[in-house]
């Protein structure tokens, strides 16, 4: 009997080190995978700063966590976030600007194909007025905002990329998320009271968003090459119209950048990229934007106050905003502030990796870059103030300046004739780069009023000119006046 008890006691303490053993191996399972992803986190975003000369060895990577695109989550951007670090890597940068455009763009449902971006932001127009939107249409465009920044140049489509040979105008709309609208209207009364002077540090809060989107109707598309956009029905100057959207703006306000990461994103088969290394922009076949064949002028991207010079020839000056020279492809980057060719890379990286794991219509749209600023190790009133400091500089690229990321920054279905203002290309150089940072500044609209990081969005810098009376041409007329005061008579 004795025995036998000595036997069952014996069993049970087998089985009870098996299970203490086999609970053991599925902790450390578990810490292994837990590490492994952290680890593969940390690793996708140790891409930046690096000195002048450093080879890049991390590859910059979009995360797991971002796929099925119908779960999306909305990226950090506050106080736990990889931006509150006092210094930053280049890579976070592309990874917020990637999963903030994957979020806006989540599908309502299995069966409804809306992007969330309806939802979440409203449609307002340039002076920050909100847009009705009619039934049955999600969104209003109209023949008043065609015209691009900085010119009067109105974008056509090439009428030999469908068969019936006509030519479609490319509208825009404007959308604001509540946390910046609200904001705007309560830093508009404290403007209308006399509540900033030229010490001004208020800046839009963290989470604060603009859209600035682009469409074309359908009809000019190719039946066969409609599935590959994002459409949907706009009113387009009243009359109930399918639209293709055709690039997007997302700008946001992240911890410690009150001056917005500037983001584009534009469907990849619109218009070629100039090769700087053989010097031509060029296409095997009709794109919406640009006929068949080579180009090697500046021509196709220049407004000449009724028409570009050369029709149809619209194209991307610099792949992902990223300055070049001409020379050999690896090896040809601008002497810029920025260094390369990590961001390039990153771009280029991080594109491949959504390209990879997206596998819906947005997967015909890609990432052009983005621009910010460096302000690591600065406090947020320092911030401000280094906003204010620099003004109407801000988008200065030239090296030792503090703009960061793609600093030739365009969308070509947004800023086609702004993506220089040179009359040629090889007068383009650092000291004279364009870019979002460039004409939206801490500069007032007005002349003499005191500067101030808020009026970097034009839309509220409209906003006040609105609400002190001016008109929507004096408005415009304004800002034009800014554009020549930077690009056409800028400071020595």
């Amino acid at each position: 009997m004795k025995t036998v008890k000595l036997l069952k006691t014996a069993m049970l303490l087998c089985v009870a080190i098996v299970f203490f053993h086999s609970c053991e191996e599925k902790k450390k399972e578990k810490q292994t995978e837990d590490t492994e992803k952290t680890s593969s986190k940390a690793n996708a975003q140790t891409t930046y700063e690096l000195a002048e000369g450093d080879t890049e060895t991390t590859p910059c990577e979009c995360d797991s966590d971002w796929f099925p695109h119908s779960q999306t989550p909305a990226p950090e951007e506050g106080a736990n976030s990889p931006f509150a670090a006092s210094e930053t890597t280049n890579c976070i940068f592309h990874q917020w600007s990637w999963q903030k455009f994957l979020w806006l763009t989540v599908p309502n449902s299995a069966t409804d194909d809306t992007p969330a971006f309806f939802k979440e932001t409203i449609q307002v127009d340039p002076f920050m007025n909100p847009v009705t939107i009619p039934s049955g249409v999600s969104l209003v465009l109209s023949s008043s905002e065609t015209g691009q920044a900085g010119s009067s140049g109105i974008l056509k489509s090439n009428p030999n990329f469908n068969t019936n040979g006509t030519a479609g105008t490319v509208y825009y709309a404007i959308y604001m998320n509540s946390t910046m609208n609200d904001a705007a209207k309560k830093y508009a009364k404290e403007l209308a009271n006399g509540g900033l002077d030229a010490n001004n540090t208020e800046t839009f809060p963290v989470g604060s968003l603009e859209l600035k989107t682009s469409w074309i109707s359908t009809s000019v598309i190719p039946e066969s090459d409609r599935g590959n956009y994002y459409t949907t029905n706009a009113s387009v100057d009243g009359t109930t119209t399918e639209v293709a959207m055709l690039g997007m703006h997302v700008v946001g306000v992240v911890e410690n950048h009150p001056e917005f990461i500037w983001a584009t994103f534009e469907h990849n088969s619109m218009a070629p990229a100039f090769d700087w290394t053989k010097g031509t922009a060029s296409a095997n076949t009709e794109t919406l934007l640009f006929k068949k064949g080579s180009v090697s002028t500046i021509d196709g991207i220049q407004w000449n106050g009724t028409a570009p010079t050369a029709a149809s020839e619209a194209y991307t000056l610099f792949e992902y905003g990223v300055p070049r020279v001409q020379g050999a492809p690896d090896t040809n980057f601008m002497k810029t502030s920025q260094s390369e060719p990590e961001n390039y890379n990153n771009i280029k990286n991080i594109n491949s990796c959504v390209a990879e794991k997206l596998d819906d219509v947005w997967n015909n749209y890609a990432y052009d870059g983005s621009i910010w600023i460096n302000t690591d190790n600065m406090t947020p009133t320092q911030q401000a103030e280094l906003l204010v400091k620099v003004g109407d500089t801000l988008g200065n690229a030239t090296p030792g300046s503090i703009a960061r990321g793609s600093l030739n920054s365009a969308n070509v279905s947004m800023e086609t004739y702004t993506q220089t203002f040179q009359t040629s290309l090889d007068k383009i150089e650092a000291s004279n780069l364009a870019n979002c940072l460039s004409c939206h500044s801490a500069q007032s609209f007005s002349a003499g009023q005191p500067i101030s990081p808020l009026y970097i969005s034009h839309v509220f810098n409209g906003y006040i000119e609105a609400q002190k009376g001016r008109s929507k041409k004096e408005i415009n007329l304004m800002k034009v006046k800014e554009f020549q005061r930077e690009f056409i008579n800028p400071k020595k």
